[in-house]
């Protein structure tokens, strides 16, 4: 698959806020035709999109190829021997033996396009959600995309590339680009703060070599958050999780920040870090990790750092709209559990293969995770923290996001 110095703290803090879902409002989206609400679900390595629905049983409304033009976009990467060996190491890397054609995608407001980024092709498109056909492609710098977020107005979409440790920001409905930002290396995940001023980059290093032991973590690169003002795209701040993680005495603990989450009142950022089976809280105002929980190790996991697929422990976590229970997928323990957000008490642990996301359903009732070794998609609710629903979907789902379809959307021709 599929990195944090600080400055100005207090000024950034009122603008930090909670993004756990997909950031396009239901009323801008109801000012034009009737739009419904469903979530998407990215299959990695099938290179389809399915639409499920936002709450509830999450039954399955339709699904999307994301991958039309595979033909045309393997022909240019056969005929270029550089792009060869890029889509062969990603094959063989992160991509466990798969080619990776999905990692994240976000519908437009007016509900017509879901935007996708690619990382085997290198690029994000644009796909017209009634015909199923690209309405334009973006192709990043470097040699593959990754995870991408969306401004709360939803009109930009920032997107990591990943091999060239670079952001861009795009226009969602023409794929121009409005800006760009270098960050750490491996620029992983991406947040919009609600005001829509910043965007907040966590860069994870190089998370596919086997360099894993503790004393070997400086070679997996330069890990870091970087925090850029959303207009001009120029750096605002940097953190570094290696100087906090040092002062609370866990010198061993990597710092390369995977998923992550913030508080409604914009206090707190919720992270996982690569190896580490639980999850920290940072204070943005007073530039500190304030809490560390420790989840519980299934004792079939192996310890051994180099069987965790792409570094990453444990990966992927949300927040319930109210901000009092988190939800963590423990991708390699194979569970999910809620977590209360003032005691940091876990909840019962939710059996689940390879969870490898979480986000929140519609309804804000329930946390929805991808389980990427089961090929489904299952629904916990926050206030018993028991399994509610699941879903088939693809090969290998991995990122879960709110999104709106037109009110009788149905699949697009094959």
């Amino acid at each position: 698959m599929p990195a944090i110095r600080p400055r100005h703290l207090c000024a950034l803090a009122a603008a930090v806020v909670l993004t756990v879902t997909a950031p396009v409002s239901a009323a801008s989206a109801a000012d034009g035709p009737a739009l419904r609400e469903v979530l998407f679900v990215g299959n990695n390595w099938d290179g389809t999109a399915d639409v499920i629905k936002s709450s509830g049983d999450l039954a399955k409304i339709g699904r999307i190829n994301v991958i039309p033009d595979k033909d045309a976009r393997m022909a240019e990467i056969n005929a270029d021997p550089i792009k060869w060996i890029y889509f062969m190491a990603i094959r063989n890397s992160v991509g466990e033996g798969h080619d990776q054609f999905v990692d994240d995608m976000y519908s437009t407001p007016d509900g017509k396009s879901v935007v996708v980024s690619r990382p085997s092709f290198a690029d994000v498109v644009s796909i017209d959600l009634a015909t199923g056909k690209i309405n334009w492609r973006f192709k990043v710098s470097g040699y593959r995309a990754d995870h991408m977020a969306v401004s709360p107005d939803g009109t930009r979409v920032a997107v990591s590339a990943s091999t060239a440790n670079t952001v861009h920001v795009l226009n969602i409905d023409t794929g121009q680009q409005l800006g760009s930002f270098a960050t750490g290396d491996k620029p992983h995940e991406n947040i919009f703060t609600k005001d829509g001023k910043y965007i907040w980059n966590m860069a994870i290093g190089d998370v596919n070599t086997d360099s894993d032991a503790p004393w070997l973590d400086w070679t997996k690169g330069d890990r870091h958050i970087t925090v850029v003002d959303a207009t001009t795209y120029k750096q605002v701040k940097t953190i570094d999780m290696r100087d906090k993680l040092n002062a609370i005495g866990l010198t061993d603990y990597s710092d390369a920040v995977r998923p992550a989450v913030f508080s409604p009142d914009e206090s707190k950022l919720y992270f996982q870090v690569s190896f580490f089976n639980g999850f920290f809280e940072y204070d943005v105002a007073t530039d500190r990790i304030t809490r560390t929980k420790t989840l519980p190790k299934n004792p079939a996991t192996s310890d051994d750092r180099t069987t965790m697929v792409n570094d990453s422990r444990h990966h992927g976590i949300s927040m319930s709209p109210d901000g009092s229970k988190l939800c963590v997928a423990g991708t390699m323990d194979d569970y999910a559990t809620v977590v209360n957000r003032s005691t940091l008490q876990e909840g019962p642990l939710v059996p689940a293969s390879k969870p490898y996301w979480a986000t929140v359903s519609g309804d804000g009732k329930s946390c929805v995770i991808s389980e990427s070794g089961a090929d489904q998609v299952t629904a916990i609710d926050f206030a018993t923290g028991q399994k509610t629903a699941s879903v088939a979907v693809g090969d290998h789902p991995q990122r879960v996001r709110l999104g709106h379809v037109a009110a009788n959307w149905t699949s697009p021709a094959s």
